[in-house]
């Protein structure tokens, strides 16, 4: 089947190059405002994100309970030491913008839709996956921050958790509980508007993309160290990637888990999303001139971890005698076309 490229990865493209040349109006104090923008961006994709999240959807997938917490400890603890780790060794090689891109990347939850389109493609089990995708989006909420507080306070950073938590609580908690709250009267349309609601949200982040390179932009963040930025970022995420896969393998193999099991702790534990971690990041640091360098990693690490993960269903879907369907075929239709699992 012929490979098209994702609309969705184009845009991540364009968005920067648009800031380059145009970052006046998405600046601060630019004619789009993103001083309000940015926050109301960010209620949009969480009240979209409560409207379609199913919980009673969870039910079938509570019962394995060891992969549930080798699931979420691969997420939220192995991959932030991983993190950890790394940062001991680059020390102040880099800038520290990126270094805080690099540790926000490991302590970022999995994503839903992917990790669950990938493991119903691979032959996996879906509603564990779709338990364990959406416990990871749910407690990301609180242990991203935390964890990002606690590393940035022990490097010498200052992250100001108090206003950080309200933030949090006003722009994504609330109108992800709204949301929730919504689904009676409106989740019936909006099953039947999933594709419309999915570009909502796309161009949404799109959107902060855009506003977080202009900021950046005019404060020269990018003079002198684009290039290293971008290479240091594509080996770092190459490196993270194929660690979290390898010992995701390992573990499961370790617990005894069958084939089914083991495709669900591969792909949920090794995923990160760029979904939340848009607006969480505008949240966080959005006060940063370099909000870009932030950002750069998990905009790196999203394409990369869907080439990859969709290569690897195909192995899985055929080792398993079962047809690999066509977004595996093209790994980069997997962001359009998967929320359907989710649901």
């Amino acid at each position: 089947m012929k490979w098209r490229p994702d609309w969705f990865l184009l845009g991540m493209v364009a968005a920067a190059a648009l800031a380059w040349l145009a970052p006046g109006p998405g600046a601060k104090g630019g004619a789009l405002h993103p001083e309000l923008l940015n926050d109301l961006g960010v209620a949009l994709i969480f009240f979209l994100h409560g409207l379609t999240l199913s919980l009673p959807a969870l039910r079938q997938g509570t019962l394995h309970w060891r992969l549930h917490v080798a699931v979420q400890l691969m997420t939220f603890l192995v991959c932030p030491l991983f993190g950890v780790i790394a940062l001991l060794g680059i020390g102040a090689r880099l800038d520290p913008s990126l270094n805080i891109g690099l540790f926000y990347l490991c302590a970022l939850p999995s994503t839903v839709s992917s990790s669950v389109a990938l493991t119903a493609a691979a032959g996996g089990n879906v509603p564990a996956a779709v338990f364990n995708a959406t416990l990871s989006s749910v407690l990301g909420v609180f242990l991203t921050p935390l964890w990002v507080g606690l590393v940035l306070g022990g490097s010498g950073a200052s992250l100001p958790l108090g206003n950080v938590v309200l933030d949090l609580v006003t722009w994504l908690l609330l109108p992800l509980a709204l949301g929730q709250l919504c689904r009676p009267l409106w989740g019936a349309w909006a099953a039947r508007h999933k594709s419309v609601i999915n570009k909502v949200d796309r161009v949404t982040i799109l959107l902060l993309v855009y506003t977080s390179f202009c900021d950046s932009v005019q404060s020269g963040v990018w003079l002198g160290s684009g290039l290293t930025a971008l290479v240091v970022t594509l080996l770092f995420s190459a490196l993270l990637l194929g660690s979290l896969l390898a010992l995701s393998n390992a573990l499961a193999q370790r617990l005894g888990l069958e084939e089914r099991d083991r495709i669900v702790l591969v792909f949920c534990g090794s995923k990160k999303t760029l979904a939340s971690g848009v607006p969480m990041a505008r949240l966080m640091f959005g006060a940063q001139p370099g909000l870009s360098l932030i950002l750069l990693p998990i905009m790196i690490y999203h394409p990369l971890q869907l080439v990859v993960c969709g290569w690897l269903a195909r192995r899985f879907a055929i080792r398993q005698g079962e047809p690999a369907p066509a977004s595996v075929a093209n790994p980069a239709r997997i962001t359009a076309e998967t929320r359907e699992a989710a649901k």
